[in-house]
């Protein structure tokens, strides 16, 4: 029942961004910024796979409104599905050039207020964007002097996430990719692991925005297949250095060759994968990866 609980959500999904797609049919006004995920989507609705998607599927909706002034502002809607929506709520972030950083968090946390009280279950998309034409106009010209958080208590209050990405890709030998996958991961500040050869695993974790900016520019590069496996996310109240170190399960981002005895160079020792994943409190991803219990 959970496959068909599953099945008629991502169905849902899927009808709900057609019918945004036909009613703002040009990109400026509707996009889906993640095919990838869309397509693994509609591949699990079509039955043709049993495995549930790794990735939300993101988009950006954006909505013009006429102010007092007679000027039209935009607004933009950062859009993200889990999974279960809509049994649970989406995750959307309004943003526009007019807005300060504070009127910004007050806008999102309003929006967030409103979806929490008229929405359980239901696709909502719609309905969000109208209240986002109705009232995010009156946010530009909110005074917020008399509001008592100030944009830099703001930035303290916001939850920071730390995220752990499991990516598979059929093979890693390229040697270019391989400089790229540990500069990238240093230059981010992401610790985790590549191991080359066939299959390829590689796992980052630290700030979600760094995870996910690692993703978006290891994907643009050429592969016969990669996807993210799995997908941990934490949120981190303070968010500080210490405690995104306390997060980590890897000190640094390193290469890892587990080379099989005998084996032509390319195959690893999955055996060995299991072994350090095992001492890294991470097991059970062994499974996710291949399908079998470790030994």
């Amino acid at each position: 029942t959970t496959k068909m609980a599953n099945q008629e959500e991502a169905e849902i999904q899927i009808s709900e961004l057609d019918l945004l797609s036909s009613m703002f049919p040009y990109e400026e006004e509707f996009a889906v910024t993640d095919q990838l995920a869309l397509a693994e989507l509609k591949h699990y609705v079509e039955n043709e796979s049993a495995e549930v998607p790794s990735s939300k599927v993101q988009f950006i909706l954006n909505v013009k409104t006429e102010v007092p002034s007679a000027s039209t502002v935009e607004f933009s809607m950062a859009c993200a599905l889990p999974f279960k929506y809509p049994t649970v709520l989406p995750e959307i972030t309004v943003r526009s050039s007019l807005l300060s950083r504070s009127q910004q968090i007050l806008l999102n946390s309003d929006l967030k207020t409103y979806l929490m009280q008229n929405f359980s279950g239901e696709p909502c998309m719609l309905s969000v964007r109208e209240w986002v034409k109705d009232h995010a106009a009156a946010y530009i010209d909110k005074d917020l002097s008399s509001f008592s958080m100030t944009a830099s208590d703001a930035t303290q209050s916001d939850v920071t996430m730390f995220t752990r990405l499991w990516i598979y890709s059929h093979h890693i030998y390229n040697k270019q990719k391989r400089k790229n996958i540990i500069d990238w991961a240093k230059e981010l500040s992401l610790s985790g692991f590549c191991m080359p050869g066939k299959p390829g695993v590689v796992c980052v974790e630290g700030l979600q925005s760094s995870c996910e900016e690692f993703w978006s520019r290891i994907r643009r590069l050429t592969w016969k297949r990669i996807l993210i496996r799995h997908r941990e996310d934490v949120s981190l109240e303070g968010g500080g250095h210490a405690e995104i170190q306390k997060q980590r399960k890897f000190p640094t981002l390193e290469e890892k060759c587990f080379v099989a005895h005998g084996a032509r160079g390319n195959h690893m020792d999955l055996g060995q994968l299991y072994h350090f994943l095992q001492e890294k409190g991470c097991a059970d991803i062994f499974q996710m990866y291949f399908g079998v219990e470790g030994h």
